[in-house]
Order: structure tokens, then sequence, then C-alpha cells
């Protein structure tokens, strides 16, 4: 399923990960399967931080629409680490469209 995201210019590895950190699927260029079982439980570690966060500003602010946070990206110089659900993407940020990536992460995601 997840496998098609590689073939997106820019995307150099991808995973699926269960609710509780562990790899489901995963694919990479240049990356072991440790190094992507490693990937996974970042990405689910990130994504629990970033839903604590989301809590607390719907809580402070007593605005809607925080909740649940749709996705995130973590941009350096020449990579992206981005996560929607339990999909986890690392990208070239000089050959990656993000949004035909992250729509197709999206999309995957749901599945």
């Amino acid at each position: 399923m997840i496998k098609r995201l590689l073939a997106v210019d820019g995307v150099l590895a991808v995973c699926r990960f269960r609710d509780d950190g562990g790899m489901v699927e995963s694919y990479g260029v240049g990356l072991d399967q440790d190094q992507l079982g490693k990937l996974s439980l970042v990405a689910h570690e990130y994504r629990r931080m970033l839903q604590g966060h989301a809590d607390l500003f719907s809580m402070f602010t007593n605005m809607r629409g925080w909740t649940p946070p749709r996705g995130w990206a973590v941009r350096g110089e020449k990579l992206t680490l981005c996560g929607v659900a339990g999909v986890v993407c690392i990208l070239d940020n000089a050959e990656a469209d993000y949004d035909e990536v992250l729509k197709d992460m999206i999309e995957i995601a749901h599945w």
C-alpha cells in the first residue's frame, strides 16, 4: 500500500506504524530495517507530543479545531520528516512536491 509513495519525487523513506509505535511496514532508500523501525518510534512519539499540544491549545483557548491534528512536518536544511496518522515519510527538500506527498499520505492514512 504505502510503497507507492516511494514513486513520488523526493520521497526517500516511508513507514506505517501502529498506535504503540511498532512498525507495520516500511520502505526506504539507503535505510536498513533497524533505522526504519527507529523512524516509526520517533514519528509515534512526535505524534503523541503534537496531540498533547493540540489538547492544551483547545483547553486554554476554548476554541474548537485544534484536535485531532491532521498531520505534522519538521523541516531541516536538506530533509523533511512528515507524518499523517500512522504514516511517516522522509523527504528530500530539493526534490519533493509537498502538496502531492501530503495529499497521497492523507489518502493512504485512511486505508
